[in-house]
């Protein structure tokens, strides 16, 4: 499958923004969708990641860095998966991965870690400034 994520942009402390990652082909029911950031120096880390908790029910999971600020959605129709961030902050600020990685059974729970997802978008920039 192939990523596209966009959306990133440069805000101010307290503003929202929407990364979109759209997905190629029909394939949304096929994966789970994780999203990662990378700021300056620092090592990809965990945001958000959307999978399934049963065959029609969606499981959502965040990092605790983001929780309550950003929440994670499908539209299968689209093929995307979107990030809504709410309250950034300046340590926010980073370099947005979203991520692919194949659904293999009905109940399917997103990793957190980075190496087990298959494809990767290229990366879409958000800046938070104070």
């Amino acid at each position: 499958v192939q990523l596209q994520a966009s959306g990133g942009g440069l805000v101010q402390a307290g503003d929202s923004l929407r990364l979109s990652c759209a997905a190629s082909g029909r394939t949304a029911m096929s994966y789970a969708v994780g999203w990662f950031r990378q700021a300056p120096g620092q090592v990809r880390e965990f945001v958000a990641a959307t999978g399934w908790s049963g065959a029609n029910s969606y499981y959502e999971d965040y990092a605790d860095s983001v929780k309550g600020r950003f929440t994670v959605s499908r539209d299968s129709a689209r093929s995307t998966v979107y990030l809504q961030m709410n309250s950034l902050k300046p340590e926010d600020t980073a370099v947005y991965y979203c991520a692919a990685q194949r659904r293999s059974s009905v109940i399917f729970l997103p990793s957190r870690s980075a190496s087990e997802y298959e494809s990767w978008g290229q990366g879409t920039l958000v800046t938070v400034s104070s």
